[in-house]
């Protein structure tokens, strides 16, 4: 990978973080806020609709920083180090962290009647595209293990 597409890359990351820190703390309370006066009936969901969706991003942020550090190493060379195993296997959690609470939002939306089945729906799809997710991240993961595998051996042979 060239260092060109690492810095690249890592400039389009550090843009969607700042975007993300925006979107965390001024416009999900104010669209929160907003719903609630639109619909009092539901105004009890808008702290732990802030939060949830606070700790949603807080997911994609982690990933984010898992994805900063492993262009790093890749820009380091070092990228078959036993080190990167331990930043896949934090973006393979935060994404199940992710789709859980995908699943608790949903329940809550669910349970407050707040919802319309188009809500249901982008809840399913959202739990099935982060397991594919995770899944995907899962199979790269052992290709990195195998590739490590190869790097060792061919540094012994070397």
């Amino acid at each position: 990978m060239s260092s060109v597409t690492i810095t690249l890359a890592k400039a389009l990351i550090a843009m969607l973080f700042v975007a993300l820190l925006a979107i965390q703390f001024w416009v999900v309370p104010e669209l929160a806020h907003g719903m609630a006066h639109l619909a009092p009936e539901f105004a009890h969901l808008e702290i732990p609709g802030i939060v949830l969706v606070g700790l949603l991003i807080v997911c994609v942020e982690a990933i984010l920083v898992c994805l900063w550090r492993l262009l790093t190493m890749v820009a380091r060379r070092e990228i078959f180090a036993g080190r990167a195993f331990a930043w896949v296997d934090a973006i393979i959690v935060a994404i199940a962290a992710a789709v859980a609470l995908v699943v608790i939002g949903s329940g809550m939306i669910s349970t407050a009647q707040a919802g319309s089945p188009i809500t249901l729906i982008l809840a399913v799809l959202a739990v099935i595209g982060g397991t594919c997710a995770a899944m995907v991240v899962a199979v790269m993961r052992s290709l990195l293990h195998r590739a490590t595998a190869l790097e060792r051996e061919m540094a012994e042979v070397v």
